[in-house]
């Protein structure tokens, strides 16, 4: 166990003829409260869920909240929410908080489609090509990245340790270390150069973190959690997975390119390689389908904006599949988005309801469907979650994913009663 960010495991995973998977059922101990692993983390970018109330992500039953360093950084900036008390108690949020290391943004808000591969008249790769129509906004080195605000146009330097005190001001639970993000296009050779520059990173916010933490006297721990990349190559996955493992990480993140049908096996890959004793995220996951996957596979906890993405495009969840409320079949579909859901506005709104407020470009339809899908996916993480403890997880994998993904499941989610 980690003494300065406990994690316990409560039970692990067996397939159905009782052999050992990496799964397991665990509880993260923070300074603002336990997250019942796995769960399901919604993403707050700017210290909030677009258009929900912090007070009903409680309520749905979210364990914790993801804000982006890189957004916060720029508006309104670390210091002022160092001075409110740090992340949860500026954004009234009672549970336990993340922040990513901002690398992600930096390299694509920043960059203007950073690295799209493209071949040259001979036909070679070309790593540094950018997209017709888009402009460089930022340039990679070996100590850190400069980069133009998309807000304002003002140019910023971010080094692992400039991500380091912006996350420490920040005040979140647990934080990332700065990495490069690199794509599924980028060139092999480019991939293991920016993999030996995300570990020396690594090794640089380690020792900057612990600067910081003595620094701040009075401030509760900060854990720091490793970025394992690599893409999809098993060897580099493997390689950053030892390395990381070797450096005083209270954790890890899974990021990088991925294709979503190796998404188990690439978990696996990590997972192997990493301390049993210390949880596992992987960043930038939230399709249903996918938790099992990489539950399967030993991740402890996930997040994703597509829950709140989608809901503002009028898609929403349910048991049978997803389906959009602008569909002109919900105009007199006077009953809940799904029948047996108890979040708030399953209990009072109607799909006809909101099939008009979308339709009228009323604000109340985002924060309605928000809730309902943000109650769905946390929900059903929970759910898996007991299911590992009382031992029915393939039962209720079977059920679930059979009616979710079966042909035809969202024309059932459509018509259901």
């Amino acid at each position: 166990m980690n003494p300065r960010l406990p994690f316990t495991i409560q039970r692990r995973l067996a397939t159905r003829d009782g052999a050992a998977t990496l799964g397991r059922a665990g509880t993260l101990h923070t300074p603002h409260g336990d997250i019942a692993t796995p769960a399901f983390i919604p993403v707050g970018t700017k210290a909030t869920v677009k258009s929900v109330l912090p007070e009903a992500m409680a309520g749905l039953g979210a364990n914790a909240i993801l804000a982006n360093a890189y957004h916060l950084y720029l508006q309104p900036g670390p210091q002022i929410v160092d001075e409110a008390g740090g992340l949860s108690q500026f954004m009234n949020w009672p549970g336990p908080t993340f922040t990513d290391s901002g690398g992600f943004q930096v390299l694509s808000l920043g960059v203007g489609f950073k690295k799209i591969l493209a071949m040259d008249v001979q036909g070679k790769q070309d790593d540094d090509v950018i997209a017709a129509g888009k402009d460089r906004l930022a340039h990679v080195d070996d100590d850190g990245v400069t980069f133009k605000s998309h807000i304002d146009g003002s140019m910023h330097r971010f080094t692992p340790e400039v991500s380091m005190q912006v996350q420490h001001q920040l005040g979140a639970d647990i934080m990332f270390a700065f990495d490069e993000c690199t794509t599924l296009m980028n060139t092999r050779h480019y991939q293991e150069h920016s993999l030996d520059r995300t570990l020396a990173w690594a090794r640089r916010c380690v020792v900057e973190h612990e600067r910081l933490t003595s620094a701040r006297v009075g401030k509760p721990y900060q854990g720091l959690f490793g970025v394992v990349q690599g893409a999809q190559y098993e060897d580099l996955r493997r390689k950053a997975a030892r390395n990381l493992a070797s450096l005083p990480f209270d954790g890890f993140g899974i990021g990088g390119a991925l294709e979503k049908q190796q998404l188990g096996t690439i978990c696996g890959w990590v997972t192997e390689e990493l301390p049993e004793g210390k949880p596992r995220h992987l960043l930038g996951i939230g399709e249903p389908e996918d938790f099992f996957t990489a539950i399967e596979h030993g991740i402890d906890t996930f997040d994703c904006v597509s829950p709140s993405r989608v809901a503002r495009n009028s898609a929403v969840y349910t048991r049978h599949g997803r389906f959009n409320l602008m569909a002109a079949g919900h105009r007199r579909s006077f009953i809940p988005i799904e029948d047996d859901c108890s979040c708030y506005t399953c209990t009072n709104y109607t799909r006809a309801y909101l099939h008009h407020l979308f339709r009228g470009k009323e604000m109340l339809s985002a924060t309605l469907a928000t809730i309902h899908n943000q109650a769905f996916i946390v929900g059903l993480v929970a759910r898996i979650r007991a299911s590992i403890i009382d031992g029915s997880y393939w039962d209720f994998r079977d059920e679930f994913l059979g009616g979710y993904t079966r042909p035809g499941a969202a024309s059932a989610a459509t018509s259901a009663t």
